[in-house]
Parts: structure tokens; sequence; C-alpha cells
């Protein structure tokens, strides 16, 4: 399958394809070339647009937001799975990290694509949100096909990893905000 087949097999037909990618011969590296880098660069791209030229925001300021929120969505993803790989033991399910970062990868695939919506500010962020929670509709059908949960451990096992990811995205918030302000304390109004 290609990325556009991937993505759109995901979010339109979640029940059948689960399956299909967890049998998927896939590397860490993989799935970041083929399909993490491609799509976690979609919300910056839009972001820097809705930012830079909608907004009137300076094209500086547009662009060092961007690329903090794609390199922390990078590790954010990473982490998350790493967890994810942790935690399945815990809930019957096997610890396998390449099959982690499958599971959260592709939930991830709706707020993602997502993104585009961040050239409108504000509403936006909102309509990003409405994508990215049908995401964690498609991590709860995806934890039983891709980490082995047993399905009566399936909805505790992801409520844990949807707080895990609120805590990641929250982190990672703060931080981009930090090294904005600062950089905006810094450089003033040139920035802004």
């Amino acid at each position: 399958m290609t990325l556009i087949e991937r993505a759109q097999s995901i979010i339109t037909k979640p029940q059948e394809t689960w399956p299909k990618l967890a049998a998927e011969p896939q590397t860490v590296g993989s799935l970041y070339s083929g399909y993490i880098i491609p799509l976690a660069l979609i919300a910056p791209v839009f972001g820097f647009v809705g930012l830079s030229l909608i907004s009137h925001r300076s094209m500086m300021f547009g662009l060092l937001n961007g690329v903090l929120q794609y390199i922390l969505a990078l590790v954010a993803v990473f982490v998350t799975a790493f967890i994810a790989e942790s935690l399945a033991p815990s809930f019957n399910g096997t610890k396998d990290r390449v099959q982690a970062l499958k599971l959260i990868a592709y939930a991830q695939t709706p707020g993602w694509i997502g993104g585009v919506f961040l050239v409108i500010p504000v509403l936006g962020a909102l309509l990003v949100l409405v994508a990215a929670l049908y995401g964690l509709y498609l991590l709860y059908l995806g934890v039983t096909p891709v980490m082995n949960v047993p399905a009566d451990k399936a909805a505790v096992y992801t409520i844990v990893l949807v707080v895990i990811t609120i805590v990641i995205y929250f982190c990672i918030t703060a931080i981009v905000g930090a090294v904005l302000a600062a950089a905006l304390l810094s450089a003033g109004a040139m920035l802004y």
C-alpha cells in the first residue's frame, strides 16, 4: 500500500485495515521514513501558512513554531510507542516496539491529516482536535490486532495510552510555548 492508501484505509476501514497493518513486516526506520515523517509534516507546514501568511505573524515566528512542533511530534510518537510497548504485557499484550510504533503512528493519522485545517487560525485547531479524537477511536480498535491485548482489557489499555498521550502533548505544547516566548522576549518585535 502507498502512503495515501494506508492513510485512507485506516481512516475509512479501520477494522479491516488494522489486522493487515499488524501483519506487515516493518521496521522503526521504515515506519518513520515511509509514514510518520511525511504525515507529521502536514500540521507544521499548514500551521506555518496559517500563522505567518494568514494571521500575519512574522515568518520567523511561524517557522520556529513549525520546526519545534515537527521535531517534538516525531519524538512524541516514539516516546508514546515506547510506553505502549512497555505497558502491553501488563494488559496481557505483546511487548513489541515495531507493533507499538504501528499502533501509535496509524492511530494518529486523522490528527496529522487534520493538520491541513491549521491554515485557518483558531478554528483550525478545533478541527484538528476533532480529527484527533477520531484517532482515539482508531487506537482502541488497534490495540487488540496490533498489540494482542485481549478484547476485555482493550478499553483500559486504550484509556491509559490516551492519558499518556495527553500528558506528552501537553508537555510538547508547554515546551514550544516556552521556546517561542523566550524567542519573542529575546528578539523583541523582530520575531512578532
